[in-house]
């Protein structure tokens, strides 16, 4: 057996063990490429009625929100968002985990987003987060629906498989000679060129054409996967050096406020008008030390900026710009948008779009040329 034998024999099988799960993650890769931009379009309840003069405080809604989910005293609230554009509504979020040992993750923990008018308080929506279209497409992209602990390392494992696929791919691809190459670089499809041929290039230029593309979206995938994997990125990444992050709490022993997060926001909107978003993170009723975190989020992540405030007295204790970030911790900020495509704006998710589709299409093609070849019809003798 020739190493180009093996080879094959290394990428059909790897192929075939992990391709309906690397067809599940190139589609919903596709469609939460522009999750930010078709989530307002197909939500009528992100947009206010009417936009007015003055909105109410941030402590008025989150207490509306409460009164709204009561019915589920046992989630807890856990942050509060909204959006520099006057008519979006804001949201309150509520959590709460149920079965720990659940193998969907629709059972092990519930989620609900309260959608309201900033401006009169009304309720928009109340909306089961486990169940909203994109939650379950990223969840289906990551865990492939399962507990985090399960589905987390049968994605990376078929994604590592995925990546040896199209190294050993690009092997099976590269031509002897120059005359061999030029078959490969394009499509010469004639009127006579019958389909299995056309699969064949399908797979082999698309295949090529995207490799190094692909190779991309999987590394920065893994990342979500495997956290030795990620620590190990930032570990390099920083020069061999652990960085951990630095723990602020609150003081407990001042109360200067009756409703810190109102200042809280007003501060954080103050320092960042020109943000796209700004979201707060609430502790825990019971964690009183914790700090209030705030994220200011812009067009570009590398604006983007947290802040975490003291939650009784509103005291900015930490801010973390782009700059203040380790190496590794750079990274791990743009690995998202290196993922998505995202960190070149609108051109570069249609770019991730189509990588997606591509390496969704990769383990279908190839299982097609595998069909044809061990299903050829005999010829008849004369």
């Amino acid at each position: 057996m020739t190493f180009k034998q093996i080879i094959l024999k290394i990428h059909l099988w790897l192929g075939m063990s992990s391709g309906i799960i690397v067809v599940i993650l190139g589609i919903t890769g596709c469609l939460y490429s522009f999750e930010e931009e078709l989530r307002p379009v197909v939500h009528e309840y992100y947009y206010v009625d009417q936009v007015k003069d003055k909105k109410l405080p941030v402590s008025q809604l989150i207490q509306i929100a409460k009164e709204a989910n009561k019915d589920k005293p046992q989630q807890i609230l856990s942050g509060f968002e909204t959006y520099n554009d006057e008519q979006r509504t804001a949201s309150v979020s509520f959590f709460e985990e149920l079965d720990k040992d659940a193998i969907w993750y629709w059972n092990n923990y519930q989620a609900t987003e309260v959608y309201l008018d900033p401006y009169t308080g009304s309720v928009k929506k109340l909306e089961e987060s486990n169940f909203e279209f994109f939650v379950f497409v990223r969840r289906l992209h990551q865990t492939l629906c399962l507990r985090s602990d399960i589905g987390d390392p049968i994605v990376g494992t078929a994604t590592i498989i995925f990546i040896i696929s199209l190294i050993t791919g690009l092997i099976l691809w590269w031509p002897k000679n120059k005359s061999a190459a030029k078959q490969r670089y394009w499509f010469r499809w004639k009127d006579t060129t019958k389909w299995k041929r056309k699969n064949y290039d399908l797979h082999n230029i698309l295949g090529f054409y995207t490799m190094l593309f692909g190779l991309i979206i999987a590394l920065t995938g893994l990342i979500w996967a495997f956290d030795c994997y990620d620590k190990g990125i930032q570990w390099a990444l920083n020069g061999g050096k652990t960085i951990e992050r630095e723990v602020v709490e609150s003081d407990t022993t001042h109360y200067t406020l009756v409703k810190p997060v109102d200042k809280v926001y007003n501060t954080i909107k103050q320092l960042h008008p020109k943000a796209k978003r700004y979201y707060i993170s609430v502790p825990k009723a019971n964690d009183s030390l914790a700090a209030l975190f705030t994220f200011a989020g812009y067009e570009s992540s590398f604006d983007n900026v947290t802040i975490q405030f003291d939650q009784h007295t509103a005291k900015t204790l930490q801010t973390i710009t782009y700059n203040d970030k380790s190496t590794g911790q750079k990274f791990r900020g743009m690995n998202y948008g290196i993922h998505v495509g995202s960190i070149l704006g609108f051109p570069g998710k249609v770019f991730a779009f189509l990588i997606s589709l591509v390496c969704a299409s990769l383990p279908i093609t190839g299982f097609y040329i595998w069909w044809g070849r061990n299903n050829k019809k005999k010829k008849t003798p004369a």
